[in-house]
């Protein structure tokens, strides 16, 4: 009895210490970019990496994108949300239009680092935030809710492949806090395991 309520109370603490962790106020969001993302996949030899990070307290996104070896000459790049089915599908564009601001145009390898403020609505397509209620706020709940549901895509188009050249579909990462929790959590159900046998 006495191992079981013991088995339970570290169940309960590492299910709570993540619980904790993941309603941290910022959450950041990667994926590698390649052809072979896109639909339909191509054979561009271009790669790159996407990494987003959402500010729930100021309600910014920060974009960070590197891209090398294209084949075409960078014309756009953006997210797009929200596909039907996780890491699968195309949708259109729900951050700024024709492209993310200052984004470098014209060249097949670059970086990429800047701050959207998701409260103002130049930060959106417009037809985004039509398509989710109307409102600023519902469409920066919507992309949130793309991003943590694996259905929102980074995507860099060029004039070789107008529909997008490179492109993956972001997934939260997990903090490294959120790792240490999880794997004493599960030392501490192995020694509960461990002297039940014995």
């Amino acid at each position: 009895m006495k191992l079981s309520a013991l088995f339970a109370g570290s169940l309960f603490m590492a299910v709570t210490a993540m619980s904790t962790i993941a309603s941290a106020h910022q959450i950041v969001y990667t994926t590698p970019l390649d052809g072979l993302s896109e639909a339909p996949p191509n054979d561009s030899p271009g790669n790159g990496m996407a990494r987003i990070t959402i500010d729930f307290d100021l309600v910014t996104m920060r974009v960070e994108e590197s891209f090398n070896d294209l084949q075409g000459n960078v014309t756009a790049s953006h997210i797009h949300c929200c596909t039907a089915v996780p890491g699968a599908g195309t949708i259109g564009v729900a951050t700024t239009l024709p492209t993310f601001t200052d984004f470098p145009s014209g060249v097949a390898s670059g970086t990429y680092d800047r701050t959207f403020d998701m409260s103002d609505a130049s930060s959106y397509n417009p037809a985004f935030i039509a398509a989710n209620g109307g409102t600023v706020s519902g469409a920066f709940n919507a992309l949130a809710a793309g991003l943590d549901g694996g259905t929102a895509y980074a995507n860099i188009h060029s004039n070789i492949f107008p529909a997008g050249e490179i492109r993956g579909f972001l997934a939260p990462v997990p903090e490294a806090e959120a790792y240490a929790m999880l794997l004493a959590g599960l030392a501490m159900i192995g020694m509960v395991a461990r002297r039940r046998r014995l």
